[in-house]
C-alpha cells in the first residue's frame, strides 16, 4: 500500500508498505550490484547509515552466482542477510549497454555473458523468473533503454515493444506470484516509462502503462547522454502523466542536486552509483559542496570529512589519515570513503522528508543547492 503523508507543490512526502517493511519516501536506494555495495560494506553498516533499501541487479546475479543458486539459498535476503527491502533492476539495461553481441527479437535478446561468454537469452518471462528467484521485494519490468539521441523511429519502435513486454512481465509475475513454492508471493512489479527526450512518446507511454494499475511506475532512459535540463524537461512534462497514488521512480540518478530537483517534480525513488563510486575515488561530498582528499592540501589536515557528520568516519578519523590509506591503496580508505558518501545521501534524504513534514521543503532545496555549489571549504 502507498500512502502520501504530505505534498508541497508536486513534491510527495509518502510510505510504501511492503512484506519486507515500509519504505518512507522520498528515499535513495544504495546500489548493491551483486548482493553488495563496493568498498567492502557490509549489511551491518548499511543499517547502521540509515539504508532503507538496497537495489541489486537481474542480470549480474543470473550470470554469477546464478539466481538458481540464490533460490536454493533462500532468496536475496536470506543470501546477504538484510531483512530491509530490495529492489532488483529488470537486467534489460545492462542486457544493452554490456552486451557487446545481441540480437533484439521480439521474445526478448539473446546476447553473450560479459563473464564468459557464453550466449544467453533473456526476455520479459525470464526477467520475471529471475527476479521471482531472487525473491526482491520490487521487481522491474524488462525494457529496452534506448539511447537519448536514438532516432525518433527505432524510439518509437522500441517503446511500443516495451509495453508489450511490460504486459507480458505483469502475466508472468502473477502467474509466479501464485506458485506454492515461490519465496515472495508478494512480490511487486514496477513499470518502466521510456522514449528517449521525445515529449511526446514520453507522454503517449505514460498514459499507457498507467492504465495497467501497477504497484508503481519508473521513468528510465534518463542520465544516459542527455543534459541536465533536458532531464528536468522530461521530468517536468512527464511525471503528471504517471498515476499520482503509485510510487513514481527515476532510475540512475543522480548527483545530489538532481535529487532535489526530482523530488519538486514529483519523484519518491532514485538510485545511483555515484557515491561509491565517487567514494572509492577519495571524492566526497560535503554539505558545502565535494572534496577531493588525493589534493596535497588535506596531507596535514586533522579535521573529519565534514564537521558535525555522524557517518563512521567522521565520528573517528581525520582527512589526512584517511588520505594516507587511499594513497597507500588500503582497502579500508575506500571503505571509509563510500560510507561517509552514502551516509551524506541517506541523512539528505532524512533531511529531504522531514523538510516536506514541516512544508519547507522548497526552502530547504534553495539552501541545500547553495551549499552543494561551494567548493567543500570551510
Amino acid at each position: 500500500m502507498y500512502e502520501i503523508i504530505k505534498t508541497e507543490g508536486r513534491a510527495k512526502r509518502a510510505r510504501l508498505h511492503t512484506v519486507h517493511g515500509v519504505i518512507e519516501t522520498p528515499v535513495f536506494m544504495n546500489v548493491g550490484t551483486v548482493a553488495a555495495i563496493k568498498g567492502a560494506v557490509a549489511t551491518s553498516d548499511l543499517e547502521q547509515i540509515g539504508t532503507q533499501v538496497e537495489l541489486c541487479n537481474t542480470y549480474h546475479l543470473h550470470v554469477r552466482p546464478g539466481d538458481d543458486v540464490i533460490k536454493k539459498m533462500g532468496g536475496l535476503h536470506r543470501f546477504m542477510s538484510w531483512d530491509r527491502p530490495i529492489l532488483t533492476d529488470s537486467g534489460g539495461f545492462q542486457v544493452f549497454s554490456l552486451a557487446k553481441l545481441r540480437k533484439i527479437r521480439e521474445d526478448g535478446v539473446s546476447f553473450r555473458s560479459h563473464i564468459d561468454g557464453r550466449m544467453i537469452f533473456m526476455g520479459p518471462e525470464e526477467s520475471m523468473q529471475i527476479q521471482s528467484n531472487l525473491a526482491s521485494t520490487i521487481a522491474m519490468a524488462f525494457d529496452e533503454c534506448a539511447p537519448s539521441r536514438a532516432d525518433r523511429a527505432y524510439v518509437q519502435a522500441s517503446v511500443e515493444r516495451t509495453t508489450r513486454w511490460l504486459l507480458r512481465c505483469r502475466q508472468e509475475m502473477k502467474r509466479l506470484n501464485s506458485l506454492d513454492d515461490t519465496i515472495n508471493p508478494h512480490q511487486l512489479l514496477f513499470g518502466i516509462n521510456q522514449g528517449a527526450v521525445y515529449e511526446d512518446i514520453r507522454i503517449e507511454h505514460a498514459r499507457r502503462i498507467s492504465e495497467l494499475e501497477l504497484d508503481g511506475y519508473a521513468v528510465g532512459g534518463l542520465a544516459v547522454g542527455e543534459t541536465h535540463e533536458e532531464m528536468y524537461h522530461i521530468l517536468d512534462v512527464t511525471v503528471p502523466y504517471l498515476p499520482k497514488d503509485r510510487p513514481t521512480y527515476l532510475m540512475g540518478v543522480g548527483t545530489p542536486a538532481n535529487i532535489l530537483e526530482g523530488v519538486e517534480r514529483g519523484v519518491d525513488f532514485f538510485d545511483c552509483v555515484y557515491p561509491s563510486r565517487n567514494g572509492r575515488h577519495g571524492h566526497l561530498y560535503t554539505n558545502r559542496g565535494k572534496i577531493n582528499l588525493f589534493n596535497a592540501k588535506y596531507e596535514l589536515d586533522d579535521r573529519p570529512i565534514e564537521e558535525g557528520c555522524g557517518c563512521p568516519a567522521c565520528r573517528r578519523y581525520s582527512r589526512a589519515y584517511i588520505r594516507h590509506l587511499l594513497k597507500a591503496k588500503e582497502m579500508l580508505g575506500l571503505r571509509l570513503c563510500v560510507l561517509h558518501n552514502l551516509y551524506f545521501y541517506n541523512t539528505m534524504m532524512t533531511e529531504i522528508r522531514d523538510a516536506l513534514d514541516r512544508g519547507s521543503f522548497a526552502a530547504y532545496k534553495k539552501k541545500k543547492l547553495d551549499g552543494l555549489n561551494g567548493d567543500g571549504q570551510e
